[in-house]
């Protein structure tokens, strides 16, 4: 039989040694840098705007853009961001941000006066090797595109009647696509009247990059099934009488 003894040679600086909560250690890492406005996204006020959940109504609160993405969750809280999930939300937010995770519009480089115009323009299909063959559907003539090329909305400059790029290496706006042969589709996207659907344009309005929170229905997912149980009983109990 082994007898288990208490450990008696130990010294009083090893027992006595406080246990270090790793979740107190994220206050010591440095900040990462603050990342540059982009066109879309000009300044704090924009990027309040954008992100919605009524996170504009506290652009006056915090000063600057450097303000926006240095200030910790109790400094934004005692600026009178509230409550504590617009807070959460907001700094995830600022992280995708410093991530280069944009939504609609964040790629666009000409951007004036929060607007950025769009045009479907018909650009040729790189080469999948060096010996320049493509792929077959690219080689294939269809109803939407000719031989050899791709149909693509790109962003112009204001007023441009065309890209500004070669067309062979322009690139086309994340999250718009070509619905048929000449109609430009995505969120937010309004069509300009007259273009016979080759532009669109996207305006920076309240909660265009907004992430909307779920619909609880019956209780939520802890109390749903006791609350659908206590229907059903009410149900039965009526058709009983």
């Amino acid at each position: 039989m082994i007898l288990r003894r208490p450990l008696l040679a130990a010294t009083s600086t090893a027992v006595s040694a406080p246990q270090v909560c790793i979740r107190q250690l994220h206050h010591q890492i440095p900040l990462r840098p603050v990342p540059k406005p982009i066109p879309f996204i000009p300044d704090h006020t924009a990027f309040l705007s954008a992100i919605g959940r009524n996170l504009s109504a506290h652009s006056s609160k915090i000063p600057s853009w450097d303000a926006l993405f240095t200030l910790s969750s109790p400094q934004l809280k005692d600026l009178g961001v509230e409550p504590a999930r617009s807070r959460r939300y907001l700094l995830h937010w600022r992280e995708k941000f410093r991530n280069g995770e944009y939504g609609i519009g964040g790629d666009c480089q000409y951007v004036s006066d929060g607007v950025a115009e769009l045009q479907l323009v018909e650009a040729p299909v790189a080469p999948r090797d060096d010996s320049g063959a493509m792929a077959r559907w690219s080689a294939v003539a269809t109803a939407t595109h000719d031989p050899g090329t791709r149909r693509v909305v790109v962003n112009v400059p204001v007023g441009a009647e065309g890209p500004t790029e070669p067309l062979e290496k322009i690139r086309g706006v994340r999250g718009i696509v070509v619905k048929g042969p000449r109609t430009i589709k995505g969120s937010h996207v309004e069509t300009v009247k007259g273009s016979q659907g080759l532009r669109a344009r996207i305006k920076l309005q309240e909660g265009i990059w907004e992430e909307r929170r779920g619909h609880k229905i019956d209780g939520g997912e802890r109390r749903k099934a006791e609350v659908r149980a206590k229907r059903r009983a009410a149900e039965n109990k009526e058709k009983n009488r």
